[in-house]
C-alpha cells in the first residue's frame, strides 16, 4: 500500500489548468504541457492517498480492471517504471483514458465512502505522460506470426484495442478506416484542448512498428465487400461504433445553420491542426443553440468560444441534477451529479429541463431562433409547464443528443450479421456475432458507451478471435459483453 495515512492527512487535489483568458486563445491541452507534467510537483502524495481498502472496488468500478492500487502504490514510491508496466498490463492506453474517461473507479474508491476519492484519473495519465516523456512506451512485436489474418473494420479506441492485441499474438492484422487517417473518433470527435493528436499519432507509430497495417479512405462495404473480407481474411472484427446520430425532427428544422455536431467538430479539428476545410460551419459572431447537456455538448461550446461565438446556450431536458450523491445512487455506482467541463468554465449558459419546440427560420430560409418551454416530469413523461414558452436567439444550432446506434447498411447487412432488440450487432460471450468468424468490439455491439468500455471491450474481443484461430488463448478478457459492472 502506499502512504498508510495519506487518505486522513493528505486533500484531493487535481490537476491545475491554465486561466481560461489564456487557453481560450489556442488549440493546446487545457493543462500546461499536458495534464502529466502539470500533476507532477503534486502526484506522489496524491497516489499516496490510496488506502489499504482490503478490497479495492476501483476494480469493479473500472471495465479494464486496472490494478490502481498496484500503481498508486508504485508512483507514491516514485518506481515509474513498475508503475507503467502494472499500468498497460489491463490498459493498451491509458492516455486515452486519462484523459476522457469520466473517471468511474473514482466514484468507486473506498476512500470517497466519506472523504474525496482518490485522483485515479490523474495518477494514470501522469504514469503515461512520464513513460513516453522518458522513452518508456516500446513497440512490442511478437515473437513468432501464426499465418492467420485479421481485418478490423473501425480504429475508434475498440478498433485499435483489437488490433494491437490480436497483432502482438502473432496475427497479421490489417485496420480498415474510411477517415483519411485512423483514431476514428479520438482523433475528428475530440478537440484539441480535451486530447491533442499526438495522443493519437505516437500510438498509430508504435502499432505500425509492431506490424499493424493501417488501411486508410477505404469505405468496407462500398469499396471492399462483406463477402471480399471473408474471402480474404481469416476474421473480421467490426469495430465500427456507434454512429446513427439522434435528430430533433420538429416544425422547422429544414432551416439552414442546423448541424449534428459531429459535422460541426470534426471541421474545427482539421482546421486547428492547419488543414484546409471547405465550406467550414463556424460559430464565428453567431449566437449558438447546443441541443445536450453531455461530454458531445460541452466539446461544442468549446469549440464555439474559440472560434469566436457572440453567445453560447447548451439546454438539456432533464432538470439540473444536485452535486451530492443522490440516496438512489449509493456508494460504489455511478451517480448523476452536476458536473463541470474545462469548457464550462470558459463561458456559455446552461439551462436545464426545457425542450425545444420549434426551430424559427428568417426569410431567407436560415434558423434564427428557436421556441423552447420548460418542463417537468408528470407520470413518467415529459410535460410542458404552462407559460414558460419563450424565444432565444440562435444562427447555428447544434445536435449534441448522442447516438441511436451502429449503421446496418453496408458491411453489417453484407456479413449478415443478427441484430439485437437494441439495433445493436448482435454477439456472444467470446465477442462473436451470429456468423461464424466475424466478431463484434465496442459501440456497434454495446450501444453508445463509454472510451473504457470500448478498449475493455476491443481487448475481450481479441481474447475470442485468438481462441477461434488458434484453439485457445492466453489473452486477458477483462469481462464478457454480457457483464454488467457496478457502474454504467
Amino acid at each position: 500500500m502506499a502512504d498508510p495515512r495519506g487518505f486522513i492527512t493528505t486533500p484531493r487535489e487535481v490537476a491545475p489548468r491554465r486561466p481560461v483568458e489564456e487557453r481560450v486563445n489556442d488549440w493546446n491541452e487545457v493543462y500546461p504541457g499536458g495534464p502529466g507534467k502539470a500533476l507532477l510537483p503534486i502526484i506522489s502524495e496524491q497516489a499516496g492517498r490510496c488506502m489499504d481498502c482490503g478490497i479495492p472496488f476501483c476494480h469493479q468500478g473500472c471495465p479494464l480492471g486496472n490494478l490502481i492500487p498496484e500503481w498508486n502504490d508504485l508512483v507514491w514510491r516514485d518506481d515509474w517504471d513498475d508503475a507503467i508496466d502494472r499500468l498497460h498490463r489491463t490498459n493498451n492506453f491509458p492516455e486515452f483514458t486519462g484523459r476522457l474517461c469520466p473517471a468511474p473507479c473514482e466514484t468507486a474508491c473506498v476512500v470517497g465512502i466519506n472523504r474525496d476519492p482518490v485522483t485515479i484519473k490523474n495518477v494514470e495519465v501522469s504514469i503515461i505522460d512520464k513513460a513516453w516523456e522518458q522513452n518508456n512506451v516500446k513497440p512490442q512485436a511478437p515473437e513468432f506470426l501464426t499465418g492467420r489474418t485479421v481485418a478490423v473494420i473501425g480504429s475508434g479506441p475498440a478498433g485499435l484495442a483489437v488490433a494491437q492485441q490480436l497483432t502482438r499474438a502473432g496475427h497479421t492484422v490489417a485496420v480498415y478506416e474510411r477517415d483519411d487517417k485512423p483514431g476514428g473518433l479520438l482523433r475528428y470527435g475530440i478537440p484539441e484542448f480535451k486530447m491533442e493528436k499526438v495522443q493519437v499519432d505516437r500510438r498509430i507509430t508504435q502499432m505500425q512498428r509492431e506490424g499493424t497495417v493501417f488501411r486508410t479512405g477505404v469505405k468496407v462495404g462500398e469499396t471492399l465487400t462483406g463477402s471480399q473480407l471473408r474471402d480474404r481474411y481469416d476474421a473480421v472484427v467490426l469495430a465500427t461504433g456507434a454512429t446513427v446520430r439522434r435528430d430533433l425532427p420538429i416544425d422547422g428544422r429544414e432551416n439552414h445553420g442546423i448541424h449534428q455536431a459531429m459535422d460541426f467538430l470534426p471541421q474545427a479539428n482539421r482546421a486547428a491542426l492547419g488543414e484546409e476545410v471547405e465550406n467550414q460551419i463556424l460559430a464565428t459572431d453567431k449566437d449558438v443553440v447546443i441541443i445536450g447537456g453531455g461530454d458531445t455538448g460541452a466539446d461544442c461550446l468549446g469549440t464555439s468560444i474559440r472560434q469566436g461565438a457572440r453567445s453560447i446556450t447548451s439546454l438539456e431536458i432533464m432538470p439540473q441534477p444536485g452535486e451530492d450523491r443522490p440516496e438512489n445512487q449509493p456508494w460504489p455506482t455511478y451517480p448523476m451529479t452536476y458536473r463541470i467541463a474545462s469548457a464550462h468554465e470558459e463561458g456559455g449558459d446552461r439551462v436545464y429541463a426545457v425542450s425545444t419546440k420549434e426551430f424559427i427560420g428568417d426569410e431567407d430560409g436560415n434558423v434564427s431562433g428557436l421556441r423552447i418551454s420548460e418542463v417537468e416530469m408528470v407520470d413518467g413523461k415529459f410535460t410542458e409547464v404552462e407559460g414558460t414558452e419563450r424565444v432565444i436567439p440562435a444562427q447555428l444550432v447544434l445536435f449534441a443528443m448522442g447516438f441511436t446506434g451502429p449503421e446496418t447498411d453496408g458491411v453489417v447487412s453484407q456479413l449478415g450479421v443478427a441484430l439485437d432488440e437494441r439495433g445493436n450487432v448482435k454477439r456472444d460471450k467470446n465477442y462473436m456475432s451470429s456468423v461464424p468468424g466475424v466478431f463484434v468490439a465496442g459501440d456497434c455491439g454495446r450501444g453508445q458507451s463509454l472510451i473504457v468500455w470500448a478498449i475493455a471491450e476491443g481487448r475481450g474481443a481479441a481474447a475470442g478471435v485468438d481462441a477461434y484461430l488458434q484453439g485457445s488463448t492466453t489473452l486477458p478478457s477483462p469481462i464478457p459483453p454480457t457483464a454488467r459492472p457496478l457502474v454504467v
